[in-house]
C-alpha cells in the first residue's frame, strides 16, 4: 500500500490537495485519528486495488497523538507498504487572511479562549517534527486554488506506481523572498536587466521582445545548458534515492523579466529529456 500523509497548517490547502487526490485515484481519510493509522494499514495493506494508493490528512486536529505519527509509520514499513509526507504551508498573514474569508475558528481556538496568531504559533510547534520529516513541502502562499489544483496533480497522476519525478521550475523575485518548497535555487541576476530598457520595463518575461533581450546575452543559454546538464546528471540518481519532485527557482531582483525568461527556457530543455516538467511564475503580475 502506497500511503501519502497530508499535513501542514490550517488554511495551507489540506482539503483542497485531498480533494485532488481523490479525483486522481487516491483513497482518501480526513483528520485520520494516528492512533488509529497502524490498525488501519494492517487491514488494508493487504486488501483490493482500490486501497493500494491512500491518502490520509493528519493535522493540529490530532493533539499530542502527532508525536507517535512518524515512529508508528516508520515501524509500519516494509516490503507492501510506504509512505511519503505532503505539508502544506503558507505565511502567517496569508493563513489570516483565509482564515477571515472562511469565518471558521482555528481547531486549536475550539476549547481554550486563545487568540488566533496565538493558535498559529502553537499550531507550527505542534506540527514542525512532521514539517522536518516531510518528503515535500509546498507553500501556497502565492498560489491561486487553480494553481495549486494544477501542480498536485502534475505532482501526483504521472508515472505508474508514483515514482516518476515531477520537475518544477519556477522564477520569483528576491526582493519578495526565496520560495520555501524549493529544492535548488539559481540567481540570474549577472544577466543584463531589461527593466533598465524604457520600452520592456512594463512588460515581462513572457513577452517575446523581453526573452529576446535576455537571450542576446550568450551567457544566458551558456547558464540553461550548464544547469540542463548538471540536472540530466542529478535526476537519476534523486529517482534511486525515492525523489519524488524537485522544485528548481530562479531567481533575479523583481521576478519579471530576467529570472521568467530563464524559467521558459529551462523548463522547455528539460522537457526533452523529462516526462513531468512545468513552469511556474510566482511574481510576474506584482508591481
Amino acid at each position: 500500500m502506497e500511503c501519502l500523509i497530508i499535513s501542514g497548517m490550517s488554511g495551507a490547502g489540506k482539503s483542497l490537495a485531498a480533494d485532488v487526490l481523490e479525483d486522481i485515484g487516491y483513497y482518501c481519510i480526513d483528520n485520520m485519528p494516528v492512533s488509529l493509522i497502524p490498525r488501519f494499514i494492517e487491514l488494508f495493506e493487504n486488501t483490493s486495488e482500490k486501497y493500494r494508493k491512500v491518502a490520509l490528512v493528519v493535522d493540529a486536529r490530532s493533539g499530542s497523538d502527532l508525536e507517535t505519527l512518524c515512529p508508528s509509520l516508520e515501524q509500519a514499513q516494509g516490503p507492501d507498504f510506504c509512505y511519503r509526507i505532503l505539508y502544506l504551508d503558507a505565511n502567517d498573514e496569508i493563513l489570516t487572511n483565509r482564515h477571515k474569508a472562511n469565518r471558521r475558528r482555528h481547531p486549536l481556538q475550539q476549547s481554550s479562549d486563545i487568540s488566533f496568531a496565538q493558535a498559529l504559533a502553537q499550531e507550527r510547534a505542534m506540527l514542525a517534527p512532521i514539517r522536518r520529516q516531510a518528503d515535500l513541502m509546498i507553500d501556497t502562499s502565492a498560489l491561486s486554488s487553480a494553481d495549486c489544483k494544477a501542480y498536485l496533480v502534475s505532482l501526483f497522476s504521472g508515472g505508474e506506481g508514483g515514482d516518476s519525478m515531477v520537475i518544477s521550475v519556477g522564477s520569483f523575485g528576491f526582493k519578495y523572498g526565496i520560495p520555501a518548497e524549493s529544492d535548488m535555487v539559481l540567481d540570474v541576476r549577472f544577466l543584463k536587466n531589461p527593466f533598465y530598457v524604457p520600452q520592456l520595463r512594463d512588460k515581462t518575461g513572457l513577452d517575446q521582445d523581453v526573452f529576446d533581450y535576455v537571450f542576446q546575452d550568450p551567457a544566458a543559454m551558456d547558464f540553461c545548458e550548464r544547469v540542463c546538464a548538471l540536472l540530466e546528471f542529478m535526476i537519476p540518481r534523486y529517482v534511486e534515492e525515492g525523489k519524488m519532485s524537485l522544485v528548481v527557482s530562479i531567481g533575479c531582483t523583481g521576478g519579471q523579466h530576467r529570472s521568467v525568461s530563464v524559467a521558459r527556457q529551462l523548463a522547455q530543455m528539460l522537457g526533452k529529456h523529462a516526462r513531468n516538467v512545468n513552469v511556474r511564475h510566482r511574481d510576474v503580475a506584482r508591481r
